[in-house]
């Protein structure tokens, strides 16, 4: 078994979910008492969020390219950026170390196609949804992307900084959500990328009338089938 290396604490409530899904999935895979070998660097938020909102990215990829060094030096086999923002830089840190990076935007494209959807809406910080590295990556694969409205756009990016990130999911917000959501599949979208790493906290497939796309879920299983493949 490979050692699989994990930047977290982007948020570290999702790093929660990270942490269990790799290692229910590689215990289900091998069974018995096996467990995922796992090293984590879970960084300081706050730092993040800031660099973040300034629009950053050469500050936010010199702490992402430094944290990676450090878990491949402490043995890792490939690297997981947990959060979907930060693979704008993902270039960055792929160019800074010697092992593989699992990036996000690829594992989700390879579960989109697994279902035959040719358009699906993106919801995730405004950055991933106005940027265009996650979107030209899943075009890469033939996907075409929606996003929101302007107005839904601010709202999913203060409901993530305001709310997400502090522990706080509420059933309004679950509410304009699924709102949000019904409004992206009136335009065309036939399933729906939770491209935030906390949005999956509060909305479950269950809710949606398409299929939905868990980010933090789709990335971990991506990463255990590295790790597992001989």
């Amino acid at each position: 078994m490979k050692t699989i290396g994990l930047i977290g604490g982007i948020t570290w409530h999702s790093t929660i979910d990270y942490y269990r899904f790799l290692n229910e999935a590689v215990n289900k895979t091998l069974g018995g008492s096996h467990a995922a070998k796992i090293i984590l660097n879970s960084l300081d938020f706050a730092e993040i969020k800031i660099l973040t909102e300034q629009q950053d990215w050469e500050g936010i990829a010199v702490i992402m390219c430094k944290a990676a060094k450090m878990v491949e030096a402490a043995g890792a086999d490939c690297i997981m950026l947990g959060a979907n923002t930060m693979h704008n830089i993902a270039d960055k840190v792929i160019a800074a170390i010697n092992i593989p990076v699992i990036h996000i935007a690829d594992a989700v494209a390879e579960a989109i196609k697994l279902k035959k959807l040719n358009t699906v809406a993106l919801l995730g910080t405004k950055y991933t949804m106005q940027m265009d590295f996650y979107k030209d990556k899943l075009a890469s694969h033939g996907i075409s992307t929606i996003i929101p409205a302007e107005a839904d756009i601010e709202f999913i990016n203060a409901t993530i900084y305001k709310e997400f990130s502090k522990g706080i999911f509420l059933p309004e917000t679950k509410k304009q959500y699924l709102h949000i959501i019904d409004k992206l599949i009136s335009q065309g979208a036939e399933g729906v990328i939770f491209g935030c790493t906390e949005i999956p906290i509060l909305i479950k497939q269950s809710d949606c009338t398409v299929p939905v796309f868990d980010t933090t879920f789709i990335h971990s299983m991506a990463a255990v089938d590295f790790a597992l493949r001989d």
